[in-house]
């Protein structure tokens, strides 16, 4: 089953984006019009992030997002065949040198993103870096193992290496141990479990729950951080630009990086909503069933007692 859904999508991937693009216009009449996909998520989602847009605003984000979301899947695909020459044509990255400085200290760099635009295509930021830097994407674990697979191929098709989260700190010491310079992508704006909220920040006028341990991993490896801010100028083009957060991030206070990638990821979306991952229950636990419900003890998020529901 895993190998038949490889070659399914590696064939797929061999058609011209302009006939992948076809192919994702009527991904999104199905995927919006006849079998709407989380649409009540997405618009909810919409509404609350943007109290002060119109409801035709909204549904104009709507659409752009469901138009894009529907172009993600087959850009995605296409990364399992598209050559360097059309991939560093269609994929910029503007200041890759800053990263390479970094390097020339002796330092790894620790790369923030969030599901904005493409973020797979990240994975190929390795064209731009000599050959010997080590780059990746530590990722969560799907639960269906063909797809699982399918993805590690994808996000490893430009050189990278996908690693899963619970096993990323044993790498990462490897690599300084043998002295190797690496960049790692942190996707760092997923909704964690009760267990894992330590941190709530505001977020797209939600009080939200965030992910922490990232950022303990980068400040006990001493990285470098940087931003990862994704655009798309046009259809079938992003660019890259990296943004210092911190050389330094043990100087900052805890929780600071996290507070910093926040307020950076927000600003790229609202300056271009249409092309975040709306249909994500980003906000599905609150604080107020938090407060209810859990209570932190040394460190530690434990159910209260008579509700561990």
């Amino acid at each position: 089953m895993t190998k038949m859904v490889y070659y399914l999508a590696y064939a797929l991937s061999l058609l011209p984006l302009r006939l992948l693009y076809a192919l994702a216009d009527v991904a999104y009449v199905f995927t919006y019009y006849v079998y709407p996909y989380r649409r009540k998520l997405v618009r909810n989602n919409l509404v609350t992030s943007f109290p002060e847009k119109t409801i035709d605003e909204i549904v104009k984000i709507e659409k752009g997002f469901y138009r894009w979301f529907c172009d993600y899947a087959f850009e995605t695909v296409k990364l399992l065949s598209i050559s360097e020459q059309e991939l560093r044509r269609r994929f910029t990255i503007t200041n890759s040198h800053e990263v390479e400085a970094c390097f020339q200290e002796g330092r790894s760099v620790a790369a923030i993103l969030g599901h904005y635009a493409n973020w797979e295509w990240l994975s190929c930021v390795g064209i731009d870096l000599p050959s010997e830097r080590k780059i990746g994407l530590i990722y969560h674990p799907l639960r269906n193992e063909a797809i699982d697979e399918l993805f590690k191929k994808i996000r490893s098709s430009a050189g990278g290496v996908p690693i899963a989260k619970q096993h990323i700190l044993r790498y990462l010491l490897q690599y300084k141990k043998e002295g190797i310079m690496s960049l790692f992508g942190y996707i760092s704006d997923q909704a964690p479990k009760w267990e894992n909220i330590h941190l709530w920040l505001p977020f797209l006028h939600h009080e939200t729950p965030v992910f922490t341990g990232g950022e303990r991993i980068m400040r006990k490896m001493n990285n470098a951080v940087f931003y990862v801010e994704m655009a798309r100028p046009r259809r079938g083009y992003y660019t890259c630009t990296y943004h210092l957060i911190t050389r330094e991030p043990n100087t900052l206070d805890e929780h600071e990086i996290t507070r910093r990638f926040f307020m950076m990821l927000e600003k790229t979306i609202q300056n271009e909503p249409r092309y975040y991952l709306w249909s994500h229950n980003r906000w599905g636990r609150t604080k107020e069933e938090f407060d209810r419900r859990f209570e932190v003890a040394h460190g530690k998020v434990i159910a209260k007692e008579g509700r561990r529901d």
